[in-house]
């Protein structure tokens, strides 16, 4: 679905990759109306990273990427200076990106299993310094602080500061919001033969640098484990979080969606000030079987069997029962009632419920190149919803 290729000019490495994956999973999941596009460049994704080892010839290392997808763009900076291991790590990172806001201001269709643009997208600029930890035992944080401003625009891409019911999207009331965010990442990680654990914990805070920035605390967990059980794997995770002080309304946790609630569209659930979500899933592997046939022989006036189709039949169906899996799952989650303290209230506006379940099934194939997942759900609505996706993928 996509090609990738590295050119190497000196000490300077450049990465080219163009993935026509995310388009067809966009066109599938997202409604006719959020489709239409009189641009014909809006069709054309892709990303490009350059690298460069030695900057200054000192180890620095520089960082150049694009991403461009149907309906959102990103372009990353990032520079960082060597130091001893036992220091933190420093990055200087620049960022640019422009997204539809969907999890907040979109509103559902079809039941609730997909989530329609109400014209409203986000232009986010940032600067800013990270510091990564030494890890220590099984714990491993993070450290940046940087300077964002938000921006938001109509589909023309125009400066706009009210939703079309004529709700303020920021929380100046302006046309854009600028704060100074203090982050702190701490996360852990454990894992055997027969489980693992992992943690993370994110807090946020707004920094009053001029009396119009935002000042706020947002914190957000998420734990998940997993338990081998003979061939099979049950996965079960929790996540959650909370937001006080200042709030723009896409600043709220949207609850929806792949990686969130199955069988509804993205923040078709619900919006809030806090949110807890809830997934389980049992996945064991499919166990293929060959059915002999006799295979025409590649030899048309001969009637012995083709053993080279043979034995590359067989190679398959054993490459297929170490990599595909079938999974069942169930999703649920819940903004705790918070969804009228969100600035507009758009939850309500947009009618979304504020918790719902998700069940289905799947399947999961591994590869070298990641791998790839097919769900099946159906939500509270008893609307089904089928998903594609790739994951871990080796760049």
């Amino acid at each position: 679905m996509g090609a990738q290729q590295s050119i190497h000019a000196g000490k300077a490495k450049i990465d080219v990759n163009v993935d026509f994956t995310p388009k067809l999973i966009t066109a599938l999941t997202l409604p006719p109306p959020f489709r239409n596009s009189s641009n014909p460049l809006s069709q054309i994704i892709g990303s490009l990273c350059i690298k460069h080892p030695n900057l200054f010839g000192g180890s620095e290392k520089l960082d150049v990427s694009w991403d461009k997808g149907l309906y959102d763009s990103s372009v990353l900076i990032a520079y960082r200076r060597p130091r001893p291991e036992w220091l933190s790590q420093q990055s200087f990172v620049v960022q640019h990106s422009i997204s539809p806001e969907i999890g907040v201001h979109g509103f559902p269709v079809e039941n609730f299993s997909r989530s329609g643009s109400s014209g409203v997208n986000l232009s986010r600029f940032s600067v800013g310094v990270d510091l990564s930890e030494p890890a220590s035992s099984h714990w491993s944080s993070t450290t940046s602080i940087k300077l964002e401003h938000v921006r938001p625009i109509n589909d023309g891409g125009r400066s706009i500061s009210r939703d079309l019911d004529g709700f303020p999207v920021t929380c100046s009331g302006g046309t854009h919001d600028s704060m100074v965010v203090l982050k702190q990442e701490s996360r852990y990680a454990k894992a055997n033969d027969h489980s693992f654990t992992q943690l993370s914990l994110q807090i946020e805070q707004g920094i009053p640098v001029l009396s119009k920035w935002l000042i706020f605390n947002r914190f957000k967990f998420v734990a998940s484990k997993g338990v081998r059980l003979g061939p099979a794997i049950f996965l079960t995770s929790l996540t959650g979080g909370s937001i006080v002080g200042d709030m723009a309304p896409y600043q709220a946790f949207a609850i929806g969606g792949l990686g969130s609630v199955r069988g509804y569209g993205e923040g078709a659930v619900g919006s809030g000030r806090s949110c807890l979500i809830g997934n389980s899933e049992l996945t064991l592997p499919l166990q293929l079987q060959l059915v002999p046939v006799c295979l025409p022989s590649r030899d048309l006036d001969s009637d012995k069997p083709n053993d080279f189709d043979l034995r590359y039949m067989i190679a398959l169906v054993l490459l297929l029962n170490k990599a595909l899996e079938a999974a069942i799952f169930m999703d649920c989650g819940t903004d705790l009632g918070s969804g009228h303290h969100v600035p507009g209230n758009p939850a309500l506006r947009q009618g979304k419920p504020g918790s719902g379940v998700g069940l289905g099934y799947g399947l999961r194939l591994n590869s070298r190149m990641g791998q790839l997942k097919i769900d099946y759900a159906i939500n509270a609505f008893q609307q089904k919803t089928l998903y594609f996706g790739v994951s871990n993928v080796v760049s």
